[in-house]
């Protein structure tokens, strides 16, 4: 009687340990993404996120002696999350048997730390390739099939292959699965990237005999329903080539896209578009957190082959939403020039902007207030951030003071009363609208100095009222009402935030602000200053 009393005690206290689990897992939801006003957040732990991260050189974490000696540095840094890769290979080193030691090990450093991660599931392909397929797929090509180039084989999975795209989501699911067992009370991992940059290198699409069946064919009924339903909202390019072609609502791809390269590519997003959306499906039922894929930019001069044809380029993002609903998100790997208009192009249509490997550097110190400011962003990562990790940095100073006025940030964001912008010698000034008035900003000059580069971001907090942050500028204020009062200066403070509360610092009405007839940042480094305006006829 005593034994059957322990083990019904044993099997009481196990359900109420479960269900307390349970009901700390509902009180506290798993990190997702959450329409908040005029934008989608990322919600942690019931409050929006900002990741100031940077992602990790591709084989980092696939050793945890390697990236023990990493994190000190990485929170000198100012990061508060880690991007970092996590390959197929390392996760099902054979078919069937699992290895989740490095994942734990990965999470138990991160928590060490005060970090988050963000896993990049490196499985059927990474930056086109398939290298981080584990050997049992690589070698089985009659079961795992390649793609096709000038007659031969490639070391590229094919996407339309049934059985690959089984093999992979499978394993993801079972990672998620173990995810959400070792980390759904503590939130260290608040999102997943599913693949890596993928797409067709060497050629503008796969030409196996099945692909070249399967392109002969008609385009599938499911693209053609939504082009239907969304041709007011398509992406101009893509809007354009269907109609150029008649918009045809039945055909083959050349017939309703056009004889072209960039139809081969449209072929190649529907093909890897449809094997991404199942995969990330199958590990969303595992454990549901925000999932997205990256992309390698190519350009609309730039012949698809020369970058990963087929991969989530904005011109054929439809073709992805049109092969599932399952990917929550899709981002730039954004290293280009003209970074302004990337972010455009993906802040469209619903999109919210993450941006998971870009430059670092001083590019990178100035364009994160932009994607923060200026597009509502939620994080901001640099490529190879052990390289620079080191809180000198002018990455550190921007990810310091941004954290400093992350509560504030999100609140203006969500209210769109925020502006980001990067100002340059070949763009010197940029204007917007916030509250009642019309902002110019410009790169900041005084006794006789020039500043040749400034970046920052500055929120309406009030009604005469704004919080700026960042060096190199000044501001004008020019009242939107033309026949009303002006507008002057009446304080400028730098200050602090502690504890949510604003704590003033110096009052800034002198030399510092040109005696009151702008509102200055100082081009040698960072400052976090508030403005109050009055009113004069």
């Amino acid at each position: 009687m005593k034994n059957r009393m322990y083990t019904l005690s044993i099997a009481v206290l196990g359900c109420l340990v479960g269900s307390a689990s349970f009901l700390q897992a509902q009180a506290n939801p798993a990190p997702h993404l959450e329409k908040r006003g005029s934008t989608t957040q990322l919600i942690v732990d019931g409050k929006p996120f900002l990741i100031l991260g940077g992602e990790l050189h591709n084989s980092s974490s696939s050793s945890l002696d390697y990236m023990k000696p990493l994190w000190p540095k990485l929170i000198a840094a100012g990061l508060n999350t880690v991007i970092t890769p996590l390959s197929w290979e390392l996760v099902e080193p054979a078919e069937g048997r699992y290895d989740f030691a490095l994942v734990d090990g990965l999470l138990a450093q991160a928590r060490e730390a005060n970090e988050h991660i963000v896993f990049l599931w490196l499985a059927s392909w990474k930056n086109g390739m398939s290298s981080y397929a584990p050997v049992w797929v690589k070698q089985d090509t009659r079961r795992f099939p390649r793609v096709v180039e000038n007659g031969a084989e490639v070391e590229i999975l094919s996407p339309a292959a049934a059985a690959t795209q089984e093999a992979d989501a499978r394993a993801f699911a079972a990672l998620m699965q173990h995810i959400r067992q070792a980390d759904a009370t503590q939130h260290t991992v608040l999102m997943m990237q599913v693949e890596n940059e993928v797409g067709v290198l060497g050629d503008s699409r796969d030409h196996a005999a099945s692909a070249n069946r399967a392109f002969n064919g008609p385009v599938p009924a499911e693209l053609i329903a939504y082009l239907k339903a969304h041709r007011d909202s398509l992406y101009p390019d893509m809007r354009a080539r269907w109609e150029t072609a008649g918009a045809k609502t039945s055909g083959t791809w050349s017939e309703v896209f056009g004889d072209s390269t960039r139809t081969d590519e449209i072929f190649m997003a529907w093909n890897y578009g449809r094997f991404v959306q199942a995969v990330t499906a199958k590990g969303k039922a595992a454990y549901d957190i925000p999932m997205y894929v990256n992309t390698w930019l190519g350009g609309e001069d730039t012949p698809p082959g020369e970058f990963p044809s087929g991969g989530p380029e904005p011109w054929v993002v439809d073709v992805w939403k049109a092969a599932g609903s399952a990917i929550d998100l899709y981002s730039p790997d954004l290293y280009a020039a003209d970074f302004a208009n990337w972010c455009i192009r993906y802040h469209r249509d619903g999109n919210p902007l993450f941006m998971p490997e870009t430059r670092g550097g001083e590019a990178g110190a100035a364009n994160v207030f932009y994607a923060l400011g200026e597009h509502a962003g939620f994080g901001f990562s640099p490529f190879a951030i052990e390289d620079e990790a080191n809180a000198k940095t002018d990455l550190a100073a921007s990810y310091r003071a941004i954290a400093a006025i992350t509560p504030q940030l999100t609140s203006a964001q969500a209210a769109g009363l925020a502006h980001g912008f990067v100002l340059t010698k070949d763009h010197p000034t940029v204007e917007f609208t916030l509250s009642s008035y019309t902002l110019r900003v410009t790169l900041d000059e005084i006794f006789g100095y020039h500043a040749e580069n400034g970046y920052g971001l500055i929120l309406a907090t009030g009604k005469d009222e704004f919080l700026g942050l960042g060096k190199g500028f000044r501001v004008w204020f020019i009242p939107r009402s033309t026949d009303g009062p002006k507008a002057g200066i009446a304080a400028i403070d730098e200050g602090v935030f502690l504890d949510g509360k604003w704590q003033p610092g110096r009052r800034l009405n002198g030399d510092e602000n040109d005696q009151g007839k702008g509102w200055r940042f100082d081009p040698r480094q960072i400052s976090t200053e508030k403005v109050t305006l009055y009113h004069y006829e």
